[in-house]
């Protein structure tokens, strides 16, 4: 378990903290899967790759939809 290590290692932390250091980098996903969601793609089959890749790839699927899928939104 990631937790029970971090309690291990650094032992005076406080939970709260711990649990934050292991939330942030999945907050890009949830970003992704929010965005994915609610906004509109140029292309349908787009918007279930954005969501797929959020679902999918941790971090990574969000990171990516924060560099590229951003500027993929059709405009109104």
């Amino acid at each position: 378990m990631p937790l029970q290590k971090l309690a291990e290692i650094y032992p005076n932390i406080p939970l709260g903290v711990k649990l934050a250091v292991l939330a942030v980098p999945l907050l890009p996903n949830l970003w992704c899967i929010f965005q994915a969601t609610t906004r509109n793609f140029i292309n349908p089959m787009e918007r279930r790759v954005w969501l797929l890749l959020g679902m999918f790839l941790p971090v990574l699927g969000g990171l990516a939809y924060l560099f590229w899928g951003r500027k993929r939104v059709a405009r109104n």
